[in-house]
């Protein structure tokens, strides 16, 4: 009886060390384990992180001219919260989004990711996004009235936010001054309209193609957007149709084509040679946002020539810049959502957002710190862009922005090329829009 009590004694013993054994195992397994969390899974990671244990969060943004200011919030934000570290992920605009869809579809989203108005209703209506509700409520660093509301209402769906909005931007004209020094061409200003700009861009165009005197390419945001709004036109009314058929519309568009249909602009080029040609002295103007200013500073060629003015008005007077802004946003299925929140807390908060103006990372959302951003950059006359949100236009998005925005460049282009004329483009943009809003 003695042996076989203790037989039973040494095998109770040795079964509890595996249980105790698998059940370390199994928390290791879970905290390195990739894939979509459950229910089950959250709780486990919240626990974890509340129990102090490390939480490595994917941080996806699109820009890597912004890469070291945020590195340098993200520093400071880890010396605050040890066990959290943000691992930040850059990839350019078009692979960005290729990465985001292949994570989104195999379950491996990025922890906290940057999000656009082009693409926020396809995230958060496939439930791709974490809702923030709860989270915004019982935060004291989250007020969401300090953000305009026009950005805070991209970032909402059906009544639940899935971003908080983290900058805006506005277009500037920038303008190289000693090409319109040796023209003898006074430089722009608050009085200038399209007007005068064309005689500027005619007196800073060289015969022999060594000189363009303006970049007005087939690009919306950064380039005849502008126009449009500025003329009284539209590209998408209120109740979702296109205005590309707008009269308004169409005579903004015929301008701003005229530029590339008398040789004063180069006929069609992608974003990377629209930058290269200000920088390599091979155009005297081009539109561009605010959200260059980092790259632009840092060229040694643009320090030396170039400013940037208000965007000339209509030649009636009308103003308008293109208004946009990014978004913070969580994935639904992160493994560590209470350090996700506070890192996005952190980045929408009082602190947080005035740290990014005083860097000079973006203009940031957060109301009353822009003048930090002004001050950040001594090199241009960068307060033109806050000058410009009285004139704000939001970005035209609907459900379907990310289809029907590449319809309609293809449509357009024809009118860039000299296929068209700029009425049959624009018809036929409008035709292919309304395809793609009838769907919504």
């Amino acid at each position: 009886m003695k042996k076989k009590g203790l037989f039973f004694i040494v095998l109770l013993a040795l079964l509890l060390f595996i249980m105790v054994a698998c059940g370390n195992n199994s928390d290791t397994a879970g905290d390195n384990g990739g894939g979509t969390a459950g229910d089950n899974d959250t709780n486990s990671n919240e626990e974890q992180e509340g129990s102090g244990e490390e939480a490595t969060l994917r941080f996806a943004i699109w820009d890597s001219n912004q890469e070291p200011g945020l590195r340098q919030i993200a520093d400071e934000f880890q010396a605050e919260n040890p066990g959290i570290n943000i691992n930040i992920q850059v990839n350019g605009w078009s692979d960005y989004w290729t990465a985001l869809e292949a994570g989104a579809t195999g379950g491996s989203l990025p922890d906290v990711f940057w999000m656009h108005s082009n693409e926020i209703y396809r995230y958060s209506s496939n439930e791709m996004l974490l809702n923030l509700n709860d989270y915004i409520d019982s935060s004291s660093l989250v007020e969401m009235d300090k953000f305009p509301e026009g950005l805070t209402s991209i970032y909402n769906h059906e009544g639940n936010q899935y971003a908080i909005p983290k900058d805006y931007d506005t277009i500037g004209l920038w303008y190289n001054k000693t090409m319109f020094d040796e023209a003898d061409v006074s430089y722009p200003d608050d009085t200038w309209t399209w007007d005068d700009l064309y005689e500027a861009a005619q007196a800073l165009t060289k015969d022999d193609g060594s000189q363009y005197g303006i970049l007005t390419p087939l690009h919306n945001q950064e380039g005849y957007y502008n126009f449009v709004y500025q003329n009284g036109g539209t590209i998408i009314t209120d109740d979702k149709v296109s205005g590309y058929d707008d009269p308004n519309t169409i005579e903004a568009l015929e301008y701003y084509v005229r530029f590339v249909e008398e040789g004063l602009s180069p006929q069609e080029f992608g974003d990377a040679e629209r930058a290269n040609h200000l920088q390599n002295g091979y155009a005297a103007m081009g539109f561009f946002g605010s959200w260059n200013l980092t790259g632009f500073t840092e060229n040694e060629y643009m320090v030396e020539n170039f400013d940037v003015a208000v965007l000339p008005a209509a030649n009636d007077g009308g103003r308008a810049s293109i208004f946009n802004g990014l978004g913070n946003a969580i994935a639904h299925n992160t493994e560590h959502p209470e350090a996700a929140w506070k890192w996005v807390e952190y980045l929408s908060s009082e602190e947080g957002q005035t740290k990014q103006a005083e860097l000079g990372i973006a203009i940031s959302a957060y109301d009353g710190v822009a003048d930090a951003w002004i001050n950040s950059n001594d090199v241009y006359d960068i307060g033109v862009f806050i000058d410009m949100v009285d004139y704000a236009q939001i970005r035209p998005y609907s459900n379907t922005t990310a289809v029907w925005e590449d319809r309609t460049y293809e449509e357009l282009r024809g009118a860039f090329t000299g296929n068209k004329t700029v009425e049959q483009a624009a018809n036929d943009a409008a035709a292919i829009m309304n395809e793609s809003l009838s769907q919504e």
